[in-house]
């Protein structure tokens, strides 16, 4: 068997097999870079993005776009990934309950869980590796979809 077929084969197994296909995910980083590949990671996977660069302008498109996800950066100008899913939280369900997964270029597993402190369901740190990021997604959408099927 020729590389050419198993990389092909590949390629179109990933085509039929998005697992976050129709899942509304809102990125919010201040780092152009770091919200254009994320949003490339997540759609290839079947997510339908949206960004923001301040946690301000995700605020005033988080009632509109209702995503079932946020992705957030911590250190941003202005008001920080902290402050954002504090503000996100005082919001009526769904929106005031949808995970969140902090970014960060700060190890927080040397701080123990401290982003669960903050309501964070999960964190990733940058550089964000895409095979990370789906598998941390479909980790968290799983236990919510657990826990509301209860």
């Amino acid at each position: 068997m020729s590389d050419d077929y198993e990389n092909y084969h590949l390629k179109d197994d990933r085509k039929n097999f998005q697992p976050l296909d129709g899942l509304r995910i809102l990125v919010v980083d201040d780092d152009e870079d770091t919200r254009t590949f994320i949003t490339f990671v997540l759609e290839e996977d079947g997510a339908l993005v949206t960004t923001a660069a301040s946690a301000l302008e995700a605020l005033r498109l988080i009632k509109q776009f209702q995503p079932h996800l946020l992705i957030t950066d911590l250190a941003m100008p202005e008001v920080d990934g902290y402050s954002l899913l504090r503000q996100l939280r005082t919001l009526n369900p769904p929106l005031g309950t949808i995970p969140a997964i902090a970014v960060t270029a700060v190890d927080l597993q040397r701080e123990g869980d401290f982003y669960l402190q903050y309501g964070f369901q999960g964190y990733l740190l940058k550089p964000v590796d895409p095979t990370d990021l789906v598998i941390e997604i479909v980790k968290l959408i799983q236990q919510q979809s657990s826990f509301t099927d209860k």
